[in-house]
């Protein structure tokens, strides 16, 4: 395949492309012969055509081509478009690392740009600047980033997909080192073109959906290949760039500020094949990860202290651990001593590898808890510096110790969630039952109790750091919370887990009765006795998926900062420690979009050095899947976090609340009874099911969690959120992402008083710059063949007219003449995919509007189950244009 609606870009990134189009264009002509190459050349020119010349003619003809193929052949097309795609998302990932390097924003530079304020680096200095350096130290000493990762299914690609990605990765890496037309280039491009031969021939689909296990295994690999050894870069970097010379010779400025969390293999909230076995598995699985992790990092450093004890004498305490460890390991330290004579701290490094490693075996000589590790290392460190050895002792020693900090021996804080309802009736079994009534307890009430015994087993087992939040979702009273404690003391008794409950606000209803909510659970007793025992933190999560999908996007944004506003406000009053923990999803109808400039839009005291999100399915791997970009994300969001609650953010964003209230309060009603009259149209719900893939995405092996709550869709509310913004995205409508705002803003009407929000108020800002990303990527021409897929031209023309409003509003309050002119390498990488996401989308409507005929024709009677081969053309689509829109639900 060749590239040419890319002519705007970088032309190393343009040489890349060229390349890897040619290698896939290859392995077709190899596999499939001329006619699949020419047949997927057709489309590729038709489709770029009707997208540059726009006329109808143009874009029948690209139909006509997509309606002529074979089912085989459609499917064979489909398949060359989706391994396109990922090799272009690859190009596009190698230059973003290319450019960092350039600019010195790479773990291999150690380098980086302070005086930008989306650095740590460069927030400290303006923090500084206004705070004085003291308080900027103390909340530089504070800062938390904590990312949550969970299995939602949204990662269409299969694991096998995203290994050989990965191996392409490496090789075109091999392929810049090497000097053009050397031996080195010509085996770097014959290796990938195996490797896409590999890509191409591996079977895009899942046969079958994964089990719980497997997607804690998948997140793993993100650990193991990036975030252990990253996450201490990104901590020396700062130190680097804010300490200069002295970084890595004294003890450094920055704390170990990322704790990673994970639901993966915890949430269980509508996904019964999360039990606690699964939690149990999960713990030992990340523990496991972890402690390996740990022993070769001891072991690697270990070996480089070579250093003589003459010259370099260990102090009395490290005299006396490596005696207490000699005594405890007598046949190891004997081997480790005839490797090491005279070489004392690397005799006691390679002696803490081992007591991980029985550690990691249960074996006797295991450490306790990871403090124990620390306090070891602390003594080294303390030996090293001493004996003047201070870049041994804040260099490797160091890096350990942030490690260990980091990660302790669990990897991952393992969350719990559960719904409240399910809570609810457990207690209502146990109740009865303690009452004397002959009622018996359900196998899932046994299960709920069993959660409980579990995460004791695991704080007793990893550490109380290793699992103890537990997530209450649809928390709608202060019962919801304290169920949560009577529920452990039913499976526990007085030997009771170490619990910080979580409540999950999340309809639109649920968001304005949280403060109330809040007031009244801190007094409950074992609240107030865990929140006396942290010194009063507390820690309150806030849903976007659900509130969207429950008031549309621009209410459920402007109830979400009133509510972050009232609840910090009132954490303030309470002289409570809050941590607002944000339940962000990949896609802008979730919450997703840039996550530094969401930060700094959010209201006084609602960050405070602190901010928690969940990270989801294609955003883990596309944010902490590469050592660069991951450094690079971390340290932007996690800058952004800190300057934040700097009193200049603070006062701008609370002015601009205040100035735009009124603004604020029409846009809100406006989107309301906009979006209201769509999703509350009788009928609205399975015209829903109809003019999108829907039903089909449920098919999609993406992950163990099912897609709905029921076993249709009657109303929203048997709809999960995820398959809402998916299957709106599939169709090239993003409705879950835009819908109300041309409205809202035309309720306003002030053209110049918008203009003037857009640039002085951030959360607006943010709401429609978000809004031109979400509209960028929809195309009216093909959602006008998916809206015709139903029979309500009503509703049909309801979606294209606020589309059209919006977009109108948006071009207006962001200037030029097309969507995202502020943001011109943002339009040039949409430009770029939407002619080929155009073919992908013509074969997916050919497939659906065939299965849809075969439902009509069925209908009420017996008929034929859906034709497998048109099933498997669509699924096929939609893995294609999920990776050409680069993100799914």
């Amino acid at each position: 395949m060749r590239f040419e609606a890319g002519r705007e870009l970088p032309e190393v990134m343009r040489a890349d492309v060229r390349m890897l189009g040619a290698l896939l264009g290859q392995v077709l002509r190899e596999s499939g012969g001329d006619d699949l190459f020419d047949d997927v050349e057709r489309l590729r020119q038709a489709t770029i055509e009707a997208y540059t010349d726009e006329s109808a003619e143009a874009f029948d003809r690209a139909t006509r081509i997509a309606e002529e193929f074979s089912v085989q052949r459609a499917d064979e097309v489909a398949r060359a478009f989706t391994a396109y795609f990922h090799l272009v998302n690859l190009a596009e990932e190698h230059q973003r690392v290319r450019v960092l390097r350039e600019r010195g924003d790479d773990p291999a530079t150690g380098s980086g740009n302070g005086a930008r304020t989306d650095t740590v680096a460069g927030a400290f200095a303006q923090l500084t600047a206004e705070v004085g350096e003291e308080e900027a130290r103390r909340r530089l000493g504070a800062l938390r980033f904590h990312p949550v990762f969970t299995a939602h299914p949204t990662e269409a690609r299969r694991r096998a997909v995203s290994s050989s990605i990965r191996r392409l990765a490496d090789l075109l890496s091999a392929h810049d080192a090497a000097a053009p037309g050397s031996a080195d280039a010509h085996r770097a491009r014959r290796r990938m073109l195996e490797e896409v031969d590999t890509l191409w021939r591996t079977a895009p689909l899942r046969a079958q959906k994964p089990e719980p296990t497997d997607e804690v295994r998948t997140v793993m690999s993100v650990f193991d290949e990036t975030l252990f050894t990253t996450v201490p870069h990104v901590y020396r970097r700062i130190d680097d760039v804010l300490r200069g010379e002295e970084s890595g010779s004294t003890a450094p400025i920055v704390p170990a500020f990322v704790r990673i969390g994970t639901w993966v293999g915890g949430d269980r909230d509508g996904n019964p094949f999360v039990t606690a076995a699964v939690t149990r598995e999960a713990a030992a699985i990340a523990a496991d990860h972890v402690l390996r992790g740990l022993e070769r990092s001891l072991e690697r450093i270990g070996r480089t202290l070579t250093l003589d004890a003459e010259g370099t004498p260990a102090s009395a305490e490290a005299t006396a651990l490596w005696e207490a460890l000699q005594d405890a390991h007598p046949e190891v330290a004997r081997e480790v001593a005839t490797r090491s004579p005279g070489e004392p701290h690397r005799r006691i490094l390679l002696l803490l590898a081992h007591r991980v490693e029985a550690t990691r075996l249960g074996d006797e000589g295991a450490y306790t808890d990871p403090e124990q590790l620390l306090a070891d290392l602390r003594v080294v460190q303390t030996s090293l510096e001493g004996a003047g050895a201070h870049r041994h002792a804040f260099g490797g020693v160091q890096h350990l110790i942030w490690q260990v900090q980091t990660y302790g021996f669990h990897l991952a804080e393992l969350e719990v969630r559960q719904h409240s309802q399910v809570h609810a009736k457990a207690l209502a079994e146990l109740d009865a039952a303690a009452g004397g009534s002959d009622g018996s307890i359900s196998a899932q009430t046994e299960e709920v109790l069993a959660v409980f015994r579990t995460i004791r087993e695991i704080q007793r087992t990893y550490g109380p750091r290793a699992a103890g939040r537990y997530v209450v979702s649809f928390t709608q009273s202060a019962d919801d919370l304290a169920n949560v404690h009577r529920l452990a003391a039913y499976a526990c008794g007085d030997d009771l887990p170490v619990l910080d409950v979580v409540p999950l606000f999340e309809t639109f209803a649920d968001l304005q009765a949280a403060p109330g909510i809040l007031a009244e659970i801190v007094a409950h007793p074992a609240f107030a006795a865990r929140l006396a025992a942290t010194g009063r933190r507390l820690e309150v999560m806030l849903g976007y998926s659900d509130s969207s999908k429950d008031v549309g996007p621009v209410a459920a944004n402007l109830a979400l900062y009133e509510a972050q506003a009232e609840i910090a406000a009132w954490a303030q009053r309470e002289g409570i420690e809050l941590t607002l923990f944000h339940g962000r999803g990949g896609a802008l109808g979730r919450g997703g979009g840039p996550a530094n400039s969401a930060i700094l839009a959010q209201p006084p005291h609602s960050v405070d050095g602190r901010f928690k999100l969940t990270e989801q399915g294609e955003v883990i791997f596309a944010r902490y899947g590469e050592p660069a970009i991951a450094m690079r994300h971390i340290d932007q969001v996690t800058a952004a976090t800190l300057l934040a609650s700097s009193p200049g953010v603070e006062q701008r964003n609370s002015a601009a609340a205040a100035r735009f209230a009124e603004v604020a309060g029409t846009m809100d009603r406006a989107s309301r009874e906009r979006f209201f009259s769509l999703v509350k149209a009788p009928g609205f719900a399975p015209w829903f099911a109809t003019v999108t893939p829907m039903e089909e995405i449920g098919l999609l092996a993406l992950g163990s969690r099912p897609a709905r709550r029921g076993l249709s869709v009657e109303s929203l509310e048997d709809l999960r959120a995820i398959p809402w913004v998916f299957a709106w995205t599939q169709a090239r409508i993003n409705l879950a992402g835009w819908f109300g705002l041309g409205t809202a803003l035309e309720a306003v009407g002030d053209e110049d008083l918008l203009r003037t929000a857009y640039q002085e108020w951030p959360l607006l800002r943010t709401m429609v710059d978000n809004v031109a990303m979400s509209l960028a990527k929809t195309d009216p021409r093909i959602a006008r063949r998916y809206l015709g897929l139903g029979d309500r031209d009503d509703l049909a023309a309801l979606v294209l007219e606020e589309m059209e409003l919006t977009r109108s509003w948006v071009i207006r309050l962001t200037g030029g003449e097309r969507l995202l002119e502020n943001k011109p390498i943002l339009q040039r990488a949409v430009a770029m995919r939407s002619p080929y996401v155009d073919a992908l989308s013509l074969l997916q409507l050919r497939a659906l509007r065939a299965l849809r005929a075969g439902e009509t024709a069925a209908e009420g009677l017996e008929g034929p189950a859906p034709d497998p081969e048109l099933q498997r053309l669509l699924l096929l689509s939609v893995s294609g244009v999920a990776a050409g829109l680069q993100n799914t639900g």
